[in-house]
């Protein structure tokens, strides 16, 4: 490990806890605008063992939000663009690529090696619930984003237990699906409760794509760079600290009661 290039951070939270986050492993699914910049955030900290999942190509619409697309990326594997640049900032990492689409049926093979912490910026609903239900019944930290598209106010993000979050679409579905399949407490979620702006039962046909060998549609959503990119970096954030010391990621210790 280079100590200069992480001398800021070790003043910070100190070199034990850099020291875990550079020992650390952690499996990213989805490397959108989300997982992007989760990822980021990430090897910026020192988390050096990643593993990246994503079965998609960056395209032109990718370029309003995702911290791997460019003019350059266009037409470029996600997750090949992702662990490029990830070694473009710390050329110590360890990074392993699967070009799949997350499922019941490429779980087990994702999932041959141990993961310390797992991190869900998925945006299909099944492959979400999927991973969530494995982590949670392998034992297995995970921490989850839920919608970031449709959202405008950057100050509603926060992290909660999945059974705490309200005021979420994604999340009161999601909730409900694990419900279904005996997932209780215990698996955190970056969301806001926020009053999105769009009638999911009556989609129009121009707001729908195809998605990738999946043979169906889902909706197309508006998106900012800003609140997608603080719904990964409070990923982020949060996944730092269950790797670490807590305690030095929320700043308790310094707050002035009055």
């Amino acid at each position: 490990m280079n100590t200069e290039q992480f001398s800021r951070i070790s003043l910070l939270i100190g070199e034990d806890n850099v020291n875990k986050l550079f020992t650390s492993s952690v499996l990213i699914v989805g490397l959108g605008g989300v997982g992007g910049m989760a990822l980021e955030a990430l090897v910026r900290a020192g988390v050096s063992n990643l593993t990246l999942v994503d079965f998609d190509t960056i395209t032109v619409s990718n370029l309003n939000r995702q911290i791997c697309a460019t003019w350059d990326t266009v037409g470029h594997d996600k997750a090949l663009e992702a662990r490029k640049r990830a070694l473009s900032i710390n050329k110590d990492c360890n990074v392993d690529v699967v070009s799949s689409f997350f499922s019941e049926e490429t779980a087990d093979t994702i999932f041959s090696k141990h993961y310390d912490l797992v991190i869900d910026a998925i945006d299909s609903l099944n492959p979400k619930c999927c991973l969530l239900e494995y982590c949670y019944k392998h034992d297995i930290k995970v921490i989850s984003s839920m919608g970031a598209a449709l959202k405008r106010n950057p100050s509603l993000v926060r992290c909660e237990d999945l059974f705490d979050s309200y005021g979420d679409h994604l999340a009161k579905i999601v909730r409900k699906r694990m419900k279904s399949r005996g997932v209780g407490r215990g698996i955190k979620v970056v969301f806001a409760p926020e009053i999105a702006r769009f009638d999911f039962n009556k989609p129009k046909a121009e707001e729908q794509e195809d998605i990738l060998d999946r043979g169906r549609k889902r909706n197309v959503l508006g998106s900012l760079p800003t609140v997608t990119g603080i719904f990964g970096l409070t990923l982020a954030h949060h996944a730092l600290s269950m790797l670490s010391d807590a305690e030095e990621f929320t700043g308790e210790k310094s707050i002035n009661k009055r």
